[in-house]
């Protein structure tokens, strides 16, 4: 089956991306990163509008299991909880005393333990931050029993996360290895998750290559399909084989390619009544909707 992509939004000339779709099991929220806020589409009357702001750069999106909304705050270095008073509360902004850089998309486990990448894009905080780490990797922030988060390292093998995702099973996390440097593979990986929540080795379950005109795109963002399969945002016209949602198997092997029309798609989610419907959103500010012949699957709701 073709995925048709219907446009909801028209294009920003400015540029302000959209990114993070999530569904809340009535409407998709996302975010328009350097708009600094947070918006709603409603399915059943196409409707969007303002739900937050003042999000200072959010990023990705995620829901824990009981429903609460988390963000990478990109512009706050930090990650926040968007509380339903109307509070953005920051939940862990340093490692071992150092502040973050531009955390950018998140997972959550049913421990309610939030998976974060951690690298850096200039566009998303301002020219007078500092870069205080001496990385760019994958975080775990744990939850307390007084509320607070503690913050670790549990890769040091990556140079530009992005897109994360924790498998249904909860054994293995998902990385977009997307780093945009000649020489250094552009990768979905897939690390074992252990007992005491530090990874194993992560096998490289595809590779984006290089050509004359350049690096090809790696993944942005991602989201599971019932199965467990990966659906991933990935590609550009510049090279390899333009704007694309992939789908992959758990082992890494391509299943389909679905053209997407925005020169670099973001993110991903499955909403809808009966979670069949994909949302893509891109740099330039679409969102996009398409019907598919896959059943999402999301821990929440």
């Amino acid at each position: 089956m073709a995925w048709k992509f219907e446009l909801l939004t028209k294009p920003d000339t400015e540029q302000f991306i959209t990114e993070g779709p999530v569904w809340n099991g009535e409407q998709i929220l996302f975010t328009q990163i350097r708009k600094n806020r947070i918006m709603r589409y409603d399915p059943k009357t196409n409707a969007i509008d303002e739900w937050r702001t003042g999000t200072n750069r959010t990023n990705g999106l995620a829901f824990d299991e009981n429903g609460r909304l988390f963000g990478c705050c990109s512009g706050g270095r930090a990650i926040v909880r968007f509380d339903p008073d109307g509070k953005n509360v920051v939940v862990a902004d340093r490692i071992d005393g150092k502040k973050l850089n531009t955390p950018n998309d998140l997972a959550i486990d049913r421990k309610g333990r939030i998976w974060f990448t951690n690298p850096i894009n200039e566009g998303n905080w301002d020219k007078t931050e500092v870069t205080e780490l001496d990385n760019r990797e994958v975080l775990r922030a744990d939850p307390q029993k007084d509320g607070k988060y503690t913050v670790t390292r549990v890769t040091f093998d990556c140079t530009q996360p992005n897109g994360i995702l924790v498998s249904q099973d909860q054994r293995t996390l998902y990385v977009a290895e997307s780093g945009a440097t000649l020489g250094i593979p552009r990768q979905l990986r897939a690390y074992p998750i252990k007992e005491d929540g530090s990874l194993g080795t992560y096998d490289a379950l595809f590779t984006w290559g290089e050509d004359a005109r350049g690096v090809h795109r790696g993944i942005d963002g991602m989201c599971l399909d019932a199965e467990g399969n990966i659906i991933a945002t990935a590609g550009y016209y510049a090279s390899g084989s333009g704007p694309m949602l992939y789908v992959f198997s758990p082992t890494g092997r391509v299943l389909e390619t679905h053209p997407v029309p925005a020169n670099r798609p973001t993110n991903v989610c499955f909403g809808g009544p009966d979670m069949t419907t994909v949302f893509v959103t891109s740099t330039n500010g679409h969102f996009f909707k398409a019907q598919t012949d896959r059943v999402g699957w999301a821990m929440y709701p």
